[in-house]
């Protein structure tokens, strides 16, 4: 038997490096020390006896024994020679009883390199194992700002509390992503039966990943598995069958291919603009066969939370506007706990189109969406990036500039104050537009940036202190308290006066979708020679954004604002056009260039007349974590 599977082996082998050869790559094994750095440059540290992964063998330590084998470690050398015969022998033990003599490697940069067991890792290869037992000297380059590097020393701090040398990433923050997936904390070490049953269910998920094709897709298993767990659950997926896993991989394709594809979100800044006619409108209830039922989700309720109340508002709307045609139903006091049991209430429902109206619930909303394709779900969140859903949310940055400028104006001392919620995306562009609005009124305006999310924050005390005569607060008023601190008010004689207020029209936005999906529109959103994921981002050209002063913003200054509205309602005037400044430097220094919408939304600097900072996950309170999870600004490299 040895004789004829070295035929096939040698077959392999030659094919592997007649291949390499053609494409101007080194058709033999790679030689570590051709590889490595200046040897000040690393440093060696001796892991023991691990298993070693045999798709992560990447050849050998010196040049001696490299040219035996082609690059995919099958044999190049004759059937007729010495080699061949101990290759033979070496495979008729592995049949028999097992290679149990440990090989000797070294790994450098998750790759290994064998001193002695050439022929043994050949044969492992050729059989298919997984893995081959080997002492191992693990090889460390110092430290630089290279993304490699600093990703290899995540895996090296990973790898102190979890022992796993078989999981990559293709970017930085994977292993603490992973760490909190799996629900340990971060300086958490792993059990033995918590690491033996990692290696079963990754195990398994990379079998079904890779029969489906997904050595094809431009990531690793890790990234895919990483996707898998933090969609579906760790728990819940350790508890799957294989045919339960193999069916959710095939279901949850999509998302892979989007991971793979990377391809950034596709920004619909506008409805379609095909237009209604008078013979649609008369003949509108023949459009659908049957009203649409519409569900709502919401975080918590109307009465209690301004965001809620703005959705409950749009949520009426629709229904006023589209009484003989729709019929809308709403889910309040929604949680991390319960929106899955909310989603599939409103599923058994028979709702045809659900609105989850919060950032914190886009998971759930994937999760539905594959179960359940035929039902349109959408989530309200900003550069969410999955396949099953689309997202929503409105350019608020177009209003914050304005009330800025009115800011800007009113502010007596040049001191204003903004208090933001959440550093999530979307919120940096508000206070960097309001930041505008007010310098192009008043160069002199200095903004003073608080966050209600963080911990022991006292808003009263920090206004106080700001000396600010101006203030942006909540943007509305909560129902079910009797309060005006909301909008930009100036407070005189500690109560407050307000100028202007933003809106969030909801009912606008959810009225033009709903046109869409009635006249057959909204399916032309999805461009099938792309695999991006859709998020509607409309403004106040559209509707969905406004701004409403007060009986105490003097005429005049009434007048200017309502110039800039026209201005930015017609698209005359962008607010993040022109040369822009943060708090370290020139962020754009064309007078007539601007922003594209990608880095509006993606925000992570200050505009230079910002006093304050971006306050990291650790500084907000609690009940922050799930919308910071889902959808905190992350610092861009370089």
């Amino acid at each position: 038997m040895g004789r004829e599977e070295y035929r096939k082996a040698l077959k392999l082998g030659k094919k592997d490096y007649q291949t390499r050869l053609l494409r101007g790559e080194k058709p033999i094994l790679q030689v570590l020390d051709d590889i490595l750095p200046n040897r000040s440059s690393y440093s060696e540290s001796s892991i023991g006896l691990v298993q070693i992964p045999i798709d992560q063998i990447a050849g050998t330590k010196t040049v001696a024994r490299s040219s035996s084998f082609a690059g995919n470690f099958m044999p190049i050398l004759r059937e007729d020679t010495e080699f061949a015969a101990k290759w033979e022998s070496l495979l008729d033990s592995h049949v028999e009883e097992g290679i149990r003599e440990p090989i000797k490697a070294y790994e450098y940069m998750h790759k290994f390199y064998v001193v002695e067991g050439n022929k043994r890792v050949s044969v492992m290869k050729y059989t298919g194992a997984v893995s081959i037992l080997g002492t191992v000297i693990r090889v460390i380059p110092k430290p630089t700002q290279e993304k490699e590097n600093k990703m290899y020393y995540e895996f090296l701090d990973f790898y102190q509390l979890a022992p796993i040398n078989y999981i990559r990433f293709t970017q930085e923050g994977g292993y603490a992503k992973l760490q909190e997936a799996v629900g340990k904390g971060p300086s958490e070490v792993w059990t033995d039966e918590e690491l033996l049953d990692f290696s079963s269910v990754y195990s398994r998920f990379v079998s079904e990943y890779r029969a489906k094709g997904g050595d094809k897709l431009n990531i690793t298993p890790g990234d895919a598995f990483l996707s898998f767990i933090t969609l579906y659950g760790y728990d819940a997926i350790e508890e799957k069958t294989t045919s339960e896993m193999q069916a959710l991989v095939t279901k949850s394709w999509e998302e892979f291919v989007l991971l793979a594809e990377n391809s950034g979100i596709n920004l619909k800044m506008k409805p379609n603009q095909k237009k209604k006619s008078l013979l649609n409108i008369l003949h509108f209830p023949n459009l659908v066969s049957r009203k649409l039922k519409i569900a709502f989700i919401y975080e918590k309720t109307p009465g209690t939370s301004a965001w809620t109340y703005a959705h409950e508002l749009g949520r009426l709307h629709l229904q006023q506007t589209f009484q003989d045609e729709i019929h809308t139903v709403c889910y309040e006091n929604g949680t991390q706990e319960n929106i899955d049991s909310l989603l599939e209430d409103a599923i058994n429902a028979g709702c045809d189109l659900i609105f989850t109206t919060t950032p914190p619930f886009a998971q759930a909303s994937v999760k539905a969406a594959i179960a359940n394709p035929k039902v349109w779900i959408l989530n309200c969140s900003l550069n969410t990036s999955h396949r099953y859903i689309r997202t929503y949310y409105s350019r608020m940055y177009e209003a914050k500039f304005l009330m800025g400028a009115i800011a800007g104006a009113m502010a007596e001392n040049n001191r204003l104050m903004y208090i933001a919620d959440y550093p999530i995306y979307g919120s940096i562009a508000n206070i960097n537009a309001f930041a505008l609005g007010a310098k192009m009124i008043n160069p002199r305006a200095r903004v003073y940036l608080e966050w209600s999310a963080k911990k022991e924050m006292d808003i009263e005390e920090r206004i106080r202190e700001s000396e600010a005569s101006c203030v942006s607060g909540r943007d509305m008023a909560i129902p079910e308290e009797a309060s005006r601190f909301f909008g930009i008010y100036h407070i005189d004689e500690g109560r407050p006066r307000n100028f202007a207020m933003p809106l969030w029209h909801w009912g606008k936005f959810y009225e033009q979708l709903i046109w869409a999906i009635m006249d057959g529109t909204l399916k032309y959103d999805d461009d099938p020679s792309t695999k991006k994921a859709i998020n509607y981002w409309w403004g106040m050209s559209e509707g969905v954004v406004d701004v409403v002063f007060s009986k105490y913003l003097p005429v005049e200054l009434k007048r200017l604002a309502g110039l800039l509205k026209t201005a930015i309602t017609t698209e005359t005037f962008n607010p993040f056009a022109g040369i822009l400044y943060s708090q370290t430097g020139v962020v754009v220094g064309d007078p007539e260039g601007s922003l594209p919408p990608e880095e509006i939304m993606t925000m992570d600097w200050l505009a230079d007349n910002v006093v304050g900072n971006i306050p990291a996950k650790e500084e907000l309170k609690e009940q922050a974590e799930p919308l910071v999870k889902q959808q905190g600004v992350k610092k861009k490299e370089g």
